[in-house]
């Protein structure tokens, strides 16, 4: 086989047109060679000299076995580094063509910028032509100049060889001489040999094959994307040039491709037969010389909407408009039995709409330049009506005369959706165990695993939140475990409570809260539902409300509205519409010195109080005053407002940071300034990360006791109400010498327990002391307080009287910077957020 080579009328190194270049024989788009990618040192690119003659892309083919057949060093070239690639396995990326006009216009029109049909066949092309082999020779194969024949004879004589047919047609057998085959077919090549053979043997019989096979050269002219001339091999076809081509260009015919020979055209074939039936007879193969010939695309439409394949379709003996709707696919399965909207250009003027009913399509004539809508069915249902929201199958059903709301939900059970039972089933899955705390294991080890487990809780669980102890960064004094038990004592660590720690000391202090109840799905409204419908008259929708309870269980005709087809029925559970406070499904718990200690479900018109003496009562050891009543509504607010007061600290921050950074003088100043900024940051992290514990401050007195001393206070889901037995200490923590619990001895004051303490230390900051009482409620030295809220109204702060369970607090002394001076009325940050003793520590 001849090198393989292409002759391309136009520059091959660049893609730009020379004097010499035939009309329309440039690439698309002056897009570079795709033979550019194999030019390497060893074998450079073609020179502008090239441009016209037959340009060498493979190297020179070994003869082997197996026909026209490149062998392993033919597959493969060299790169520059010594690598190789196989030419056969790269394709080329026909860029995408400019949309035509008529592309163009029907997008504007429709809205969707729609393919032409068959050109995607055509996207990747080979970028060397791979030669076809391996396949078999068909005994209508012309034997010519450049085929090898392989013969063999056995018998009186014995004799095998392999001869080229040369140019003129003929191959030279020893002591027989010259044999002309060109012309023969191949099926006529045996007996031919054999009848020239036999004037010179006797005895004897032979078998002829075909070895290699030769190069053709074709010429592919018209509206092609690559035109051109093309050497192939002698076994290709129409199809395989026309992949070598590129396939037509947007503007030309798919279906009517014409083979030309000598003068003659051989076949005029039609892309769409392969493409819509798989015929291909009348791919034929080629000879050397043959010319393919792309005419200008003949008339097109344009069919779009509910058909199986949109696209824009050339005609070709289709004329009516059923005939088109036929290319496309016909009619999806969702089309609207409704006309055909076709807009056309009568007589090339101005744009017009027809519309053709579907049993007319066949006596519509189909013109150049259509372009066919089939639209779909509308997406509304007859005869039904839909349930949706807090129901176990919501969907469309089929609506009946007289059907009412019961019979669409004819029982209870379809108001319980398939959440509420997935969820109920995963309540009742084991947890995964913690493995418990070994002897010896250290205190800080114990706080975080139980911290952790405390904080895995199951979903939905009330909002009720455990116990967690916060150590400041870095704290790591002897005392703390003394601070920590009674700080859980009193109520003040970060997101717990006093009563949860003294309470339940011997269980929750060791283990952690496993178990919970918690709602699997939100209960359901049965006061209210409603049916959204639409006037038939004016289209407008209205809203219809009824009783779910009266409509479904007591079928009360005032309520059991009855449906009209589209309607909408909708389900509410109490979790899509805030309901009474009456109606509300409320959870509360009760801990610590109470009777029956426990979760309990909150009837309507039930205060604290109600629910306490539900639960027993409280015990002998119950210590009122000292009671922990928390609010996840509370919570939330608090720290709404934390954040808010962090934001506008922040600002404060930058804004003294940038000052102090203009105003230094020295390297020093710098630096002093840059330290102030990064720890007031600091300060404002650990303020973020505060977390309110959402406590209400009861009115009791420290002598309070008994159920009714209780306030008569409304009750709101997730409450939380834990009562500590009498406490036995007094705290004194914070900047002194010595932070300790001390027992409390009745009627002492602040002084005596600060004496007991050693007093505040050189970093104490004894100005802003103040008292956590049980209850909560703060008594602050700075701002006077201590007249107000101490019980008898004592006049100097020392003299305040202290109860079980209260704690004395010396903040430490902080800077007066610009920015910092915000932090230092701790009282007012403990009072307005509600964050307990934990607050100190981390602000210190």
């Amino acid at each position: 086989m001849a090198a393989l080579s292409v002759t391309a009328f136009s520059q091959i190194d660049t893609g730009t047109a020379t004097t010499s270049q035939p009309q329309g024989a440039r690439y698309q788009n002056q897009q570079p060679s795709p033979l550019a990618q194999y030019c390497t040192v060893d074998n450079p690119c073609p020179t502008p000299s090239a441009v016209g003659r037959d340009v060498d892309i493979t190297p020179q083919p070994d003869r082997v076995e197996g026909g026209d057949r490149y062998s392993t060093q033919q597959q493969q070239r060299r790169n520059g580094n010594g690598s190789t690639s196989d030419l056969r396995q790269s394709n080329l990326q026909i860029p995408p063509a400019r949309p035509t006009e008529f592309q163009q216009m029907v997008a504007a029109s429709t809205g969707n910028t729609l393919p032409i049909f068959g050109a995607s066949m055509f996207s990747q092309v080979p970028s060397t032509f791979a030669p076809v082999d391996d396949i078999p020779v068909t005994p209508d194969y012309v034997i010519g100049p450049g085929d090898e024949l392989r013969l063999q004879i056995w018998g009186q004589v014995s004799q095998h060889g392999n001869f080229i047919v040369d140019r003129t047609g003929s191959i030279s057998l020893p002591q027989v001489g010259t044999i002309h085959v060109a012309g023969l077919r191949f099926a006529q090549l045996a007996d031919f040999l054999k009848s020239q053979l036999s004037r010179v043997y006797r005895n004897f019989d032979l078998n002829v094959n075909l070895g290699q096979l030769r190069s053709i050269q074709v010429f592919v002219v018209g509206r092609a994307q690559k035109p051109g001339s093309f050497t192939i091999g002698s076994l290709s076809t129409l199809l395989n040039a026309l992949f070598e081509s590129g396939g037509p260009l947007p503007q030309g015919s798919l279906r009517d491709i014409q083979v030309r020979r000598n003068g003659q055209t051989v076949t005029h074939f039609d892309l769409y037969d392969l493409l819509l039936r798989g015929d291909k007879s009348k791919d034929v193969p080629l000879q050397a010389g043959d010319v393919i010939f792309i005419p200008d695309v003949g008339p097109q439409v344009a069919i779009t909407g509910s058909v199986n394949v949109p696209g824009i379709y050339e005609l070709h003996g289709e004329t009516n408009v059923a005939q088109a709707l036929a290319l496309a696919g016909g009619l999806t399965n969702t089309a609207a039995s409704s006309r055909l909207r076709v807009e056309r250009i009568p007589d090339r003027t101005q744009r017009a709409m027809v519309e053709v009913s579907q049993d007319a399509t066949g006596s519509t004539a189909a013109q150049d330049g259509d372009i066919i809508t089939a639209t779909s069915i509308v997406g509304s249902f007859k005869d039904a009506v839909t349930l949706r929201g807090n129901v176990a199958n919501p969907g469309r059903f089929q609506w009946h005369q007289g059907m009412r709301v019961s019979d669409l939900i004819p029982n209870r059970e379809m108001l319980v959706t398939r959440d509420y039972y997935q969820r109920l089933l995963a309540l009742g899955q084991p947890a995964q165990v913690q493995p418990p705390t070994l002897p010896g294991t250290s205190a800080a080890n114990s706080a975080t695993s139980a911290t952790q487990n405390a904080t895995v809780m199951s979903e939905g669980s009330l909002g009720i939140r455990t116990g967690q102890t916060q150590l400041a960064p870095g704290q790591t004094t002897q005392s703390q475990s003394a601070n920590d038990a009674s700080l859980q004592q009193r109520g003040g660590i970060n997101g717990g409570g006093s009563s949860a720690g003294a309470a339940l000391t011997d269980t929750s202090g060791t283990f952690a809260p496993k178990n919970d109840v918690v709602l699997a799905a939100p209960d359901l409204d049965w006061e209210y539902a409603v049916i959204q419908r639409q006037n038939a008259t004016d289209l407008t929708t209205s809203l219809v409300p009824f009783n779910l309870a009266k409509a479904v269980i007591d079928r009360d005709p005032g309520q059991n509205v009855e449906l009209l087809p589209g309607d909408v029925v909708t389900i509410f559970s109490k979790a899509d519409i805030r309901v009474p406070n009456s109606q509300q499904t409320k959870f509360v718990r009760l801990e610590g010195e109470i009777v029956s200690a426990g979760l309990y479900s909150v009837k309507p018109g039930e205060t604290l109080r109600d629910v306490v003496l539900r639960a027993g009562g409280l015990t002998p050891n119950a210590d009122l005053f000292a009671s922990e009543f928390t609010r996840e509504s509370v919570r939330r607010l608090n720290k709404q407002r934390l954040n808010e007061f962090a934001d506008e600290l922040e600002s404060q921050i930058s804004a003294n940071a940038t000052a102090n950074a203009a105003s230094a003088l020295t390297a020093q100043d710098a630096a002093a300034a840059a330290s102030s900024a990064n720890e007031s940051r600091a300060v404002l992290a650990r303020l973020r990360a505060a977390e309110p514990t959402g406590r209400v401050v009861l009115p009791l007195k420290p002598d309070s006791a008994g159920i009714n001393a209780l306030p008569e206070i409304s009750l709101q889901d997730g409450d939380r109400f834990v009562v500590p037995k009498v406490p036995s200490t007094v705290a004194v923590e914070g900047q002194v010498l010595n932070a300790n619990a001390f027992l409390y001895v009745k009627g002492r004051r602040v002084k005596d327990y600060l004496r007991l303490a050693g007093g505040p230390s050189r970093v104490g900051d004894s100005k802003r002391e103040f008292v956590l009482r049980a209850d909560g409620s703060v008594v602050s030295k700075q701002n006077g307080t201590f007249a107000e809220r101490a019980i008898f109204a004592d006049r100097n702060f020392e003299d305040v009287v202290l109860y079980p369970g209260d704690a004395i607090i010396v903040p430490p002394i902080i800077q007066k910077s610009a920015v910092l001076r915000n932090l230092s009325n701790i009282g007012t940050i403990i009072e307005g957020f509600g964050l307990g003793a934990a607050a100190i520590q981390v602000l210190r």
